[in-house]
């Protein structure tokens, strides 16, 4: 797996405007002064991907909790998207299609697989000042731990003071 292109914490987020599973437009500059995770996954229809999803779903409310906006995206088109966010109840997450020009998004992240033609699995968070704050690929078949980006958004504890 080639990450030489991947984007590294520090680095600007670059924009997108792209639909989601109800055929609305969602640029990454929509929502500044929130974070956004932006959760790559490689296709829809597929167990792991489903349960990525479906994990951003059931956390909502904590990433809400913390000002963060999750969002889905892989290189399946607005029909297919919506059909899927069906059939696992997703009502809150918004799905990404990063359809056409295919994978632009994924590329622009460094984050497309040439080989397999989809992104590779992985979760981006972009701070409120359009940050990359945290960056992970996982293997294809792993589900990412959503705990490691909670814990990413919760603020720093203070020391004790002596």
């Amino acid at each position: 797996m080639n990450l030489l292109n991947t984007v590294k914490i520090g680095d600007v987020a670059e924009n997108f405007k792209i639909d989601d599973q109800d055929y609305k437009p969602v640029s990454l500059s929509s929502f500044k002064g929130k974070k956004v995770l932006l959760s790559f996954h490689p296709l829809a229809w597929t167990k792991t991907c489903s349960l990525q999803m479906s994990s951003l779903e059931k956390n909502w409310e904590r990433f809400e909790a913390f000002s963060t906006v999750p969002l889905g995206i892989s290189v399946d088109s607005s029909p297919c998207k919506l059909a899927w966010a069906k059939s696992l109840d997703i009502k809150k997450t918004r799905l990404l299609a990063d359809f056409w020009p295919h994978g632009a998004v994924s590329q622009m992240y460094g984050l497309f697989d040439e080989k397999e033609g989809t992104s590779k699995r992985a979760n981006v968070l972009v701070d409120e000042n359009c940050k990359i704050a945290f960056v992970k690929v996982y293997p294809i078949g792993q589900v990412p731990d959503i705990d490691e980006v909670i814990c990413c958004l919760k603020p720093p504890k203070e020391g004790k003071k002596l």
